[in-house]
């Protein structure tokens, strides 16, 4: 699991798991799990050529902007659920939304407005945690819409 909320070092994350990924070196498990993803987003990785540039640049959605670090950062996190199986329920849902779906990565796209959605909503309503009963309602509505 990625934590922190220095932008910096969590950028710096990726540029070392791509550098390590295309020079053949051994990764961590963290670091093979975002080489993967970087991987499946070959208009992400132009960012990852210039170091200096990708951690000062803001992406701002008012510009049409998609902020590749955040959008790759939901892949993970949404991997992560699936993995410990939290929020409880989710597995299921992905399970049935893959059937939908022409393979994993679509069905993680799916998923990704959801989580962003209930985090930006937690992030707007203050300190409380985000709602993973909201974040699983927005799933199931997914399925429903398929």
């Amino acid at each position: 699991m990625i934590f922190g909320n220095d932008r910096n070092q969590l950028r710096a994350l990726y540029f070392e798991a791509w550098r390590k990924h295309e020079s053949g070196e051994n990764l961590e498990p963290l670091e093979k799990q975002i080489a993967a993803v970087i991987a499946q987003h070959p208009e992400y990785q132009r960012y990852l050529k210039d170091y200096d540039a990708a951690l000062t640049k803001d992406f701002l959605p008012e510009m049409g902007e998609t902020n590749p670090f955040l959008h790759m950062g939901l892949h993970i996190a949404i991997q992560e659920q699936i993995g410990t199986g939290r929020p409880e329920g989710i597995v299921g849902l992905y399970k049935q939304l893959l059937l939908r779906c022409s393979d994993s990565h679509e069905a993680e796209h799916q998923m990704i407005d959801c989580l962003a959605e209930t985090l930006w909503e937690a992030q707007r309503n203050g300190p409380p945690p985000p709602d993973e009963q909201r974040y699983l309602e927005r799933v199931k509505k997914l399925l429903a819409l398929s």
